[in-house]
């Protein structure tokens, strides 16, 4: 079981900006830049190609929009959209607010915010959210 999967099954706490009964989207803890999100199928599955076609659109277009909301909660030209699937063997797509392509630079140091900090990036992205 991936640490994905504890997420999605509340095993451990995320800071999670939006469910629904197939997908989850959470703060990535090491951002590369502040309101970094991973958006996940609760299902767990190793390698986005897969995915069968209903959950691959579904997952797509829940990410597109947690994206918009995530770009009304952090201004930024464009919301980056990365999936690596190195790090974790659970399907994850990455939105990175950007407003350089270093934003999208995975070899960069990461960033470490305090709970406090990751706690009110959420509810930021969570509060635009409900207003869509």
């Amino acid at each position: 079981m991936t640490i994905f999967s504890k997420i999605v099954n509340k095993e451990i706490p995320a800071h999670i900006v939006a469910e629904t009964a197939d997908f989850l989207a959470f703060l990535d803890v090491s951002p590369l830049v502040m309101g970094h999100v991973l958006v996940i199928p609760k299902k767990e599955v190793d390698y986005i190609f897969d995915l069968d076609d209903e959950t691959y659109a579904g997952l797509t277009l829940f990410a597109k929009i947690v994206a918009k909301g995530v770009k009304k909660a952090f201004p930024c030209t464009k919301v980056g959209v990365a999936v690596v699937g190195l790090e974790v063997p659970h399907v994850h797509i990455h939105l990175i607010p950007m407003n350089k392509v270093d934003d999208m630079n995975f070899s960069r140091p990461k960033l470490t915010p305090s709970p406090q900090e990751l706690a009110a990036a959420a509810e930021r992205i969570r509060n635009i959210l409900k207003m869509q």
